[in-house]
């Protein structure tokens, strides 16, 4: 789905469902499912940002093209959630391997350019971030 978005910025929500020919009780209703959570104004006007409007229209392929109900939504989001958090963990993994083992090779390095054998050391391990239970 093609975006439809213009500028950076807050959306109402009668804005918001013209922008995507949806009726605003459709939004409501994802809001009340735990689908989209925009934010509210100080007058309680519900507010959707630029990444509300990026995971609506995720919400809107899946329901629109591929027919998946409300259920399906919710848990295909919450897959990918889990997924997106789990490759922050990947990467951070990565991160750290790298660090380590450019670490190792300096340490190398410097130790044969002073003509002595290298010591091995442990390996720590690399820090554990837990998933966020849903």
């Amino acid at each position: 789905m093609a975006t439809k978005r213009k500028s950076k910025g807050a959306y109402m929500i009668s804005a918001v469902a013209e922008m995507y020919q949806i009726h605003p009780q459709t939004l409501r209703l994802y809001e009340r499912e735990g689908l989209l959570r925009p934010s509210r104004s100080e007058g309680n006007t519900r507010l959707y940002t630029d990444e509300d409007l990026e995971r609506l229209e995720f919400i809107l392929n899946l329901a629109r093209d591929l027919g998946v109900n409300i259920a399906g939504i919710g848990v295909i989001l919450q897959m990918r959630e889990r997924m997106e958090e789990m490759n922050r963990q990947m990467q951070g993994f990565v991160d750290y391997v790298r660090t380590e083992m450019l670490s190792r090779m300096q340490q190398q390095q410097q130790a044969s350019s002073a003509g002595l054998v290298p010591m091995r050391r442990p390996m720590a391990s690399p820090p554990v971030v837990p998933l966020k239970k849903r």
